[in-house]
């Protein structure tokens, strides 16, 4: 789970789950309903999902920023005890990855 700002920052990384949870929570307060005029013009925009590309650019480097962080934890566990797990990652690309869900956050 990452939360990836529109401009592809990492708000958090896959690393940081609970605080993701906390902000969608936080963002989600006090609505219990789809806001139907977000969801219009998300399905505008997508031409009714059909043209994700904005998004599947997102989910490119929401992948980029996961191996960053894999490799840079990998790197620091050669510095610490109990061992390494510089040699256990094989995190490649898209391929190594399923999507189940996405969350648009306007």
């Amino acid at each position: 789970m990452v939360y990836i700002a529109e401009n592809g920052e990492v708000m958090s990384n896959h690393l940081e789950p609970k605080k993701t949870l906390d902000l969608l929570r936080l963002l989600c307060r006090g609505k219990n309903e789809p806001i139907i005029e977000l969801c219009h013009e998300f399905n505008i925009e997508t031409r009714d999902g059909r043209d994700m590309r904005k998004y599947s650019d997102l989910l490119q480097e929401t992948i980029a920023s996961i191996i960053d962080v894999t490799t840079d934890n990998a790197l620091d566990s050669l510095f610490k005890a109990g061992g390494t797990t510089a040699l256990k990652t094989n995190i490649t690309g898209l391929d190594d990855f399923e999507l189940i869900c996405f969350v648009v956050v306007r």
